[in-house]
């Protein structure tokens, strides 16, 4: 049937926009579009230039005519453009699913579309009859020990950490209160990428990384600016941490753990230090008021993968509390955290 004159100036816009409930319904298939072309390096092959659908699937092996409706479907959430030749090209909300942008977000689209979160987020329905962690009962034992027991998992989680946390570390050392000089203690300080911006931004400084040994293993410190100004060392948070410190960091620590744990990690820090000591919690801090917050989506990757949870002000007031900090402000950033600093008391 021949195309009609009407049909032809038809708007074929005018439908009614998605509705939020149809965009949560679809929104595994978004998830797993994203993880494809990430898992293909689509975006590395846009990174300068549009290309055509075909070039690309050649190049990366792949169905043309598939690979053109998984970049359709992106293209309509705003991270590629199709142009009217039919080449896509990274928007600039797009360029950090490149694996070399500054701040990429490539190891980290990788995890969480990984099968140990997805098959958690399947499980929420036990979650929410047991209140346990969806992925102990998926993967029959806790995140942190499974990560242990998987090398590429491991790998895969702390690249990911690395990448959420580039460009943030640095708007971090700018927000935070930190002295001209003294020692840092950098408690769960991962591979101590926050430390390292740390003590670059303030010569007079220096640091210890604190984690577990393998993870301090793999640190970022190793830096000719850096020399002789930090140590790492190995442990269990829960029983021990470095003593003697003018200032601990606490970052993304907290939320992993649920109130019981986290206050045994204060107390560690508390019975490390004298009194005046100051302590920067640097966390989520939600509004508590049902006021829409980025940090709810983390929120439920804490309810199905760990014990942990996001909080309010109110509620890491009281835990510093009960383990001996007074907090003193509130300090919001321009990242997903805000900085709470406190003083031993």
């Amino acid at each position: 049937m021949p195309v009609t004159s009407d049909t032809q100036t038809a708007d074929l816009n005018s439908h009614r926009p998605s509705s939020p409930l149809h965009d949560l319904m679809y929104g595994h298939v978004y998830a797993s579009a994203l993880r494809a072309v990430a898992l293909h390096g689509i975006a590395d092959q846009v990174a300068d230039t549009p290309r055509p659908v075909a070039d690309l699937a050649e190049q990366a092996g792949l169905d043309a005519g598939a690979l053109r409706r998984v970049l359709r479907l992106l293209a309509a959430r705003g991270l590629f453009l199709e142009d009217a030749d039919g080449a896509f090209a990274l928007t600039d909300a797009g360029q950090a699913l490149r694996t070399d942008a500054a701040d990429s977000q490539h190891a980290a689209v990788l995890l969480f579309t990984d099968e140990m979160f997805r098959s958690s987020a399947e499980g929420i329905e036990s979650t929410l009859r047991t209140g346990e962690p969806s992925f102990d009962a998926v993967h029959g034992r806790p995140l942190f020990d499974h990560l242990a027991a998987t090398p590429d998992k491991s790998r895969l989680f702390n690249a990911a950490m690395t990448s959420l946390t580039t460009g943030v570390n640095e708007q971090l050392t700018r927000a935070c209160p930190f002295p001209e000089e003294g020692t840092v203690v950098d408690v769960g300080g991962g591979r101590g990428g926050l430390l390292r911006e740390v003590l670059t931004a303030h010569p007079d400084l220096t640091g210890i990384l604190f984690d577990q040994p393998q993870t301090v293993a793999d640190h970022l410190l190793d830096t000719g600016e850096l020399r002789g100004r930090w140590r790492t060392q190995g442990g269990d948070f829960f029983t021990t941490v470095p003593e003697g410190g003018d200032l601990y960091l606490l970052k993304n620590v907290l939320h992993d753990w649920p109130d019981e744990d986290c206050l045994r990690i204060l107390h560690t820090i508390r019975r490390a230090v004298v009194p005046g000591t100051r302590l920067l919690v640097i966390d989520a801090v939600l509004p508590g008021n049902g006021t829409p917050h980025p940090a709810l989506a983390l929120d439920m990757v804490m309810l199905m993968t760990l014990k942990g949870r996001e909080r309010t002000a109110a509620e890491f007031e009281d835990l510093l509390a009960t383990a001996g900090f007074r907090l003193h402000r509130i300090v919001p950033t321009e990242a997903l955290s805000s900085v709470l600093e406190a003083e031993a008391v």
